[in-house]
């Protein structure tokens, strides 16, 4: 008998104080009033995740307010220190060694307009074994999200980040395999209102 198949889990990166957006993304809805963090859950649920972790930080009881019933909401203290706070505990979060998961697919708050076949193309690049594989969605060349880190690489991303920066050097200095999305959307964040 085969054994299962290890899922994909999402990450929701939601935990900014949104200072060039003039407060947090979490807390950001659109013209229709759907907030921006239950739709990057839509995304990555329809896109193949079948278990979504939203990372929160400013104003942390908001924004998990917001998270649709039945995701995991992990409360990043340091969230103030930058980016990497948010990704490195989010990812240890997704990724515990007491879960089975092959790869995290992060997605960040502020992409609203991020389609699921975007993740669906993502995690397709990992092609077999998802747990090795890093992948970048990239837009007219330009890296861009979603991003699958193996579950083989979340402790070495975790502990290569610092301050503000994300996970971009270490998927560029281990040969992350880029997937052209561009196709499918801008892959632009939203920065301002």
């Amino acid at each position: 008998m085969d054994a299962p198949v290890a899922p994909i889990v999402g990450l929701v990166l939601a935990a900014g104080a949104g200072t060039r957006f003039g407060g947090p993304k979490g807390l950001a809805r659109d013209t229709a009033g759907a907030p921006w963090v239950a739709r990057a859950v839509d995304t990555l649920r329809r896109g193949g995740c079948e278990r979504v972790v939203v990372a929160v930080g400013a104003r942390a009881d908001d924004v998990a307010a917001l998270v649709p019933p039945g995701v995991e909401v992990v409360r990043i203290a340091a969230w103030a220190d930058g980016l990497s706070a948010t990704l490195r505990t989010g990812l240890v979060a997704a990724a515990s060694p007491a879960t089975r998961v092959a790869a995290v697919v992060i997605l960040p708050v502020d992409v609203p307009d991020a389609p699921s076949s975007a993740v669906r193309r993502v995690i397709a690049a990992a092609e077999g074994d998802a747990s090795a594989a890093l992948v970048q969605a990239t837009y007219q060349g330009d890296p861009g999200h979603p991003v699958l880190i193996g579950a083989a690489h979340v402790p070495a991303v975790a502990e290569s980040v610092t301050g503000d920066d994300g996970a971009r050097l270490y998927l560029r200095s281990h040969g992350a395999t880029r997937v052209e999305c561009g196709d499918l959307w801008s892959g632009a964040d939203i920065d301002s209102r």
